[in-house]
């Protein structure tokens, strides 16, 4: 599934738009879906420049033509809504720990208003963490430090400690926790980084990106999520670059491979175009379809139905694209330097039945080898001990100067370069922290610890974990039953058991035995740990 590499996403505003000579084409590997909506032909944007079209190959210019260019509207990281959690992987029994935009939050259902409340996950008595409190019996959110109760507007509704025939200083607002605006948009739990009052209604104004796909009830669309231990950028740089599927995932992932190999893998020239772009993304083009990068976490693939040479599609072909069609969809979230999380989903309208047969978590088996295989690479490559490693390099020259560190000469890294540019120009560069780090990356843990699947997604992922605690229940009890086969053989006198009962008894126990052995291994491969040496591939 070459799947995860491509991405776009839904529509976004689109005021200015510039044309460059000649834009690169945009081409991938095989993508055998359609969308289930058409974009308007987007206008030609400049991208890159070059000193000939037949001289060297091109390497985008992009801060001189921001120079030239002059000021643009900005983008604000702290004016725009951000995905928390699929509403799948939340349990409404127990609040829930996350951190987004370094903010640390709890996610938690209120059963009074039958609505997920995102907080600041801070108690106001004495800051004690609210995601490791409890939801009471009347449906309050209970800090488990000294027993202050919040409703789901975060008003302080009992103190403990307060007499009372007191004053009523639970009604105080220091006394209440810090509420931030949110909603369920396509399943997935959204707020907006800020608790100041003036935004409580926001959502009436603004409202999350909305994805076609996401909103067909014809389409089915499992997702997933998993935390990662690389930057934001890093990540979306990844889903948008194909020519890597066949090295990083070659054995995982099956491309289109060209009439002549020259190498093992088939690797071969990609063209990618940006075709417009703003401050609040971009639209892509590629050979079988479109797309699109909607600030600041989504990018979402999806097949155009004209398609070829700017002729429509002979009507029966047109007929069956309209038919089956897939997306797919990757929202990255920024969580804080050098870590990130991804949330995946691929609607399609076609084998709708597989998906109510077939646990999710069986889905997850090889959507997380695929991240592992290149897990690794990408950690190791932008957080080395050594200091060396792409994300510092980009650091020590400059976000604006990150092509300094970096060599794109071809068309292949087209979408990359469109990220860049719109980082650079609109988005300052890098993601803004608020001043709540100084710049420092997390050192690299062993190879085990990194690709530890348990605590990066099992746990997060209700699926997995069920399966997890189901499989690990199995094991103990073929462990027992091998051992209770045993006892009854040994404790049983021989004239008391004939031998076929004897012999079948042992076999159960030896076969139960084996079958334990191998389902331990089967648990630690796909819920905690599964090497991927690409040496050896």
């Amino acid at each position: 599934m070459e799947a995860i590499k491509l991405l776009s996403l839904s529509s976004f505003n689109t005021p200015k738009t510039k044309t460059f000579h000649k834009p690169p084409n945009i081409f991938l590997p095989t993508s055998p879906f359609s969308s289930s909506y058409k974009t308007n032909p987007p206008k030609p944007c400049k991208l890159f420049t070059t000193l000939s079209e037949t001289a060297q190959p091109y390497e985008p210019q992009l801060e001189a033509e921001a120079e030239a260019e002059g000021e643009e509207e900005k983008f604000e990281w702290f004016a725009e809504w951000y995905p928390v959690m699929p509403v799948c992987d939340l349990d409404k029994r127990k609040p829930h720990a996350k951190k987004v935009l370094g903010l640390d939050v709890v996610v938690w259902w209120d059963r009074n208003e039958n609505a997920w409340r995102v907080f600041d996950d801070s108690c106001p008595h004495r800051l004690a963490p609210l995601s490791e409190g409890r939801i009471d019996q009347w449906g309050r959110l209970q800090c488990v430090y000294h027993g202050w109760c919040f409703n789901g507007s975060g008003d302080c509704k009992f103190i403990p400690q307060a007499p009372p025939d007191g004053p009523p200083v639970n009604t105080f607002k220091k006394a209440c926790a810090a509420v931030y605006p949110s909603t369920v948009h396509h399943d997935i739990v959204w707020f907006w980084p800020n608790t100041d009052p003036q935004y409580e209604d926001i959502i009436m104004t603004k409202k999350p990106p909305y994805l076609p796909e996401l909103d067909d009830p014809s389409y089915t669309k499992l997702m997933g999520n998993r935390d990662i231990p690389y930057g934001y950028e890093v990540l979306i740089e990844n889903l948008m670059d194909p020519s890597h599927v066949p090295y990083a995932h070659y054995g995982i992932m099956q491309t289109r491979q060209p009439k002549e190999k020259k190498d093992r893998e088939g690797g071969r020239p990609i063209e990618l175009s940006v075709k417009q772009y703003d401050k609040n993304g971009f639209i892509g083009k590629q050979e079988w379809g479109s797309s699109k990068f909607i600030a600041p976490c989504i990018f979402y693939a999806y097949s155009d139905l004209d398609q070829g040479n700017g002729s429509a599609q002979p009507a029966e072909a047109k007929k069956q694209s309209e038919q089956r069609r897939m997306a797919l969809i990757f929202i990255c979230v920024p969580v804080s330097p050098g870590n990130s999380r991804l949330i995946w989903t691929f609607p399609r309208n076609f084998g709708v039945w597989i998906d109510k047969i077939v646990p999710r978590w069986m889905f997850h088996i090889g959507q997380n080898l695929i991240l592992d295989s290149d897990l690794y690479l990408l950690h190791v490559e932008v957080i080395p001990i050594s200091f060396t490693g792409k994300e510092r390099k980009i650091m020590d020259v400059g976000s604006a100067n990150w092509q300094k560190a970096c060599f794109v000469p071809t068309k292949a890294d087209a979408f990359v370069v469109g990220f860049r540019r719109w980082l650079n120009k609109y988005a300052g560069g890098q993601i803004d922290w608020r001043g709540k780090f100084d710049g420092t990356l997390p050192p690299t843990p062993p190879r085990e610890q990194l690709l530890d699947r348990y605590r990066s997604h099992v746990v997060n992922c209700s699926s997995c974990n069920a399966a997890y605690k189901s499989l690990n229940a199995l094991e103990v009890i073929l462990q027992v039953i091998s051992i209770v086969s045993i006892g009854i053989v040994a404790a049983t006198k021989q004239n008391m058991m004939s031998a076929a009962v004897r012999t079948t008894v042992v076999s159960l126990a030896v076969v139960c035995f084996a079958a334990s052995k191998w389902l331990a291994h089967f648990i630690y491969k796909i819920f905690h740990y599964h090497d991927y040496n690409h040496a050896l591939r």
